[in-house]
C-alpha cells in the first residue's frame, strides 16, 4: 500500500523562519509548500510541534492537544493541513508517548503525591543501575517523595506506565484527536521502549537496555494501539523508531499480519561508525559490515512482506554525504550515490530536509556552539583532550543534522531567518543553498527528484523483490530487483577508486546514472561514487 510513498522529514526549528525570532515556524512550511510539491514528495513528517519546554527539542511534550507557540498556532497547523492537502500532500505528526515532560500536568500532580498521577510514571523506592541514554543514571530523586523515577533519556523526560489502563486510553485519546484533525502518518518516537519490565533489577551485563527493549508486552500494546486508533482509519501510514530492536522483533512490528505498525525505524546501519559500538568513539565506516546490515534487514523483511523505512539521516544523524561519502572533492557524486543506493531498495523512503541538496555537517569548531542536550553531555562525560571530544562531537553530534536550512545563495543567514538562527548555519565551505540548486539541472536536487519520480511510477523500483550480491566486495554495493520477468542491477560504488563490474549487456538499458552514461559495455567501470541502474 506505502512501497511507492516518499516521506520528507522536516524539523520545524531549523526550517524556515518567517516572523524573525530565529527558530522555524509552521508558517514556513507553508511558505515552501511550492519547494517540496517540485520535489515530489508525498508526507511530511513535522518533528514534535505539541507544547514542550524544549529541553529536548521538543521530544519532552508538555501538552499533547495544544501547538507550541514557538512553532505558531492550532490555526497554523489545520491551514498546513489543508493547503499541503491541495499539494497532493499529507502530514505525519511525530507522537511522544513513551514519556512526558516533567513540567506535564500529569506528572506535576505526580509530585504533589497524587497516587493516580504517580501510577502515570514510574516512582521507586530503589533505583537500578539503569543509564539513561542521554548519559548518566537513568533515575532521579524527588525530595518531597522520598522516591526515585525513571527517565530513560533526559531527568526532564519521565518514562510513562503503559501498563496502567488509564495511560493507555490517554495515549489512544491523544492519538485520535490528531486524526480527527486531518493527520494521515503517525511517526511513533522509541515506540519499542513502552512496554517495562514486571521486575525491575539491576544490569550487570549492560546498561540495562536489555530488560525494557523490545520488553515483555509491547507487540500486544501496538496492537492495542492499532484497533483503537489508526486501524480504524483509512490509509494511514504509521511508522515506529525501534531502538535497538532485535530483528525478529523488528520484523513482527510491520507484519502486515499483525496488525501492528506499518513501517518502522532501526539504526543499527547507523552505528558502522561507533568504535566497540560506542556513539562517541569515532572510526571509519565498516563499509562490509553496512551491506551486512542492510541486507539482513531486507530479506527478512521481504519475507513477511513487511516495509522497513529506506534512510540514512535524520534530526539524531550525521549528514549522511559527510558520514559517506566526500563532500569535499565528490560533493555531487558521493551525495547521488548514497542516495539511489538506499532509497532504490525495498521499503518506504524518508528524506531528511536539507538532504536533498546535500547539505553537509556542521563543523562547528566551539563547544558553545552547540546546542543539543546530549552533546553537552557526552562532552562533559567523554575522557580524553578537548581536540578529542571536539572531534567526537563534531562527527556525530546530533547538531550536525539539525542546522537550519540555506533557502538562498546570498543573504544573512541564507534566508533562513532575519534574526539571529537558534542554531548556527552550517559552517562547512561545501554549504550549496536551494536557490543554487534550483538554478543546476544537474544538482543533487534534481537527481533526487529523479529518484522521487521512479519510486512513484517504476513498479520494479517500487515492488521489486530484492536480492544481494557481492556482499564482500569492498568497495561496490550490488543488488537487483525483479518484478514481473524485469530485472534491475544496481551498482553502487562507495569509495573514490574507479573499479570493474561485468554485466550482460544483451538489452541493457540505462535507467539511472549520477554520470550521465548513455549506454554500458559489458565490463563496466564505475568512477568515483558513482550509482548505476540498469534493466538488465
Amino acid at each position: 500500500m506505502f512501497q511507492n510513498k516518499v516521506v520528507y522529514q522536516i524539523y520545524p526549528k531549523s526550517f524556515l523562519d518567517t516572523d524573525g525570532n530565529g527558530v522555524g515556524d509552521i508558517r514556513g512550511i507553508i511558505k515552501k509548500l511550492d519547494y517540496l510539491s517540485l520535489l515530489g514528495v508525498d508526507m511530511l513528517w513535522l518533528t514534535p510541534v505539541h507544547v514542550s519546554p524544549q529541553v529536548d527539542n521538543g521530544y519532552d511534550t508538555q501538552d499533547y492537544y495544544n501547538i507550541d507557540p514557538l512553532f505558531g498556532t492550532m490555526g497554523d497547523i489545520e491551514e498546513l493541513i489543508a493547503k499541503a492537502q491541495e499539494h497532493n500532500i499529507e502530514i505525519m505528526f511525530d507522537m511522544v508517548l513513551n514519556h512526558t515532560s516533567t513540567q506535564h500536568e500529569w506528572f506535576q500532580k505526580a509530585l504533589t503525591g497524587d497516587q493516580k498521577y504517580m501510577d502515570y510514571y514510574f516512582f521507586k523506592e530503589r533505583p537500578t543501575n539503569w543509564q539513561s541514554k542521554f548519559g548518566g543514571t537513568a533515575w532521579s530523586y524527588v525530595e518531597d517523595l522520598k522516591l526515585y523515577y525513571l527517565h530513560l533519556f533526559d531527568k526532564t523526560q519521565a518514562d510513562l506506565n503503559w501498563d496502567n489502563d488509564a495511560v493507555f486510553e490517554e495515549v489512544c485519546k491523544i492519538v485520535n484527536f490528531w486524526l480527527d484533525k486531518g493527520i494521515k502518518g503517525l511517526r511513533f518516537d522509541v515506540v519499542n521502549l513502552v512496554s517495562k519490565p514486571e521486575i525491575f533489577e539491576d544490569d550487570f551485563e549492560g546498561d540495562g537496555r536489555r530488560f525494557y527493549t523490545d520488553g515483555p508486552h509491547i507487540h500486544e500494546y501496538l496492537h492495542k494501539l492499532n484497533i483503537n486508533t489508526f486501524g480504524k482509519r483509512k490509509d494511514i501510514l504509521t511508522v515506529g523508531e525501534m531502538s535497538s530492536t532485535s530483528l525478529e522483533d523488528g520484523v513482527k512490528y510491520a507484519d502486515p499480519t499483525r496488525s501492528e505498525l506499518a513501517t518502522i525505524f532501526n539504526f543499527h546501519h547507523l552505528k558502522v561508525d561507533y568504535k566497540d559500538n560506542k556513539k562517541w568513539h569515532v572510526q571509519s565506516f565498516d563499509f562490509i559490515e553496512l551491506k551486512k546490515i542492510l541486507s539482513d534487514w531486507q530479506i527478512a523483511s521481504q519475507d513477511k512482506d513487511a516495509l522497513v523505512a529506506l534512510f540514512l539521516n535524520n534530526h539524531d544523524q550525521p549528514r549522511s554525504v559527510s558520514r559517506f561519502g566526500d563532500v569535499v572533492n565528490y560533493h555531487y557524486e558521493s551525495a547521488t550515490m548514497i542516495a539511489s543506493a538506499i532509497q532504490n531498495m525495498r521499503g518506504i523512503v524518508y528524506i531528511y530536509q536539507g538532504e536533498e541538496i546535500g547539505l553537509p555537517n556542521a563543523e562547528f569548531e566551539a563547544l558553545d556552539t552547540f546546542k543539543d542536550v546530549e552533546s553537552i553531555n557526552a562532552y562533559n562525560l567523554l575522557e580524553g583532550t578537548h581536540e578529542e571530544k571536539m572531534f567526537s562531537l563534531r562527527s556525530h553530534s546530533r547538531d550536525n543534522g539539525r542546522t537550519p536550512m540555506p533557502w538562498t545563495k546570498a543573504g544573512q543567514h541564507h534566508g533562513f531567518t532575519s534574526g539571529r538562527p537558534w542554531l548556527d548555519l552550517s559552517h562547512s565551505k561545501a554549504l550549496i543553498s536551494v536557490e543554487e540548486s534550483l538554478e543546476d539541472r544537474n544538482s543533487i536536487f534534481y537527481f533526487y527528484k529523479k529518484l522521487i519520480e521512479l519510486r512513484h511510477t517504476d513498479a520494479v523500483i517500487n515492488k521489486g523483490r530484492i536480492s544481494f550480491l557481492e556482499l564482500d566486495d569492498p568497495q561496490l554495493f550490488v543488488y537487483t530487483k525483479e518484478y514481473e520477468n524485469t530485472k534491475y542491477l544496481f551498482l553502487n560504488n562507495f569509495y573514490e577508486k574507479e573499479v570493474q563490474y561485468d554485466i550482460e549487456t544483451k538489452g541493457a538499458k540505462i535507467i539511472l546514472s549520477n554520470y550521465n552514461m548513455a549506454s554500458v559495455d559489458s565490463k563496466v567501470t564505475l568512477k568515483a561514487y558513482e550509482t548505476l541502474v540498469v534493466k538488465i
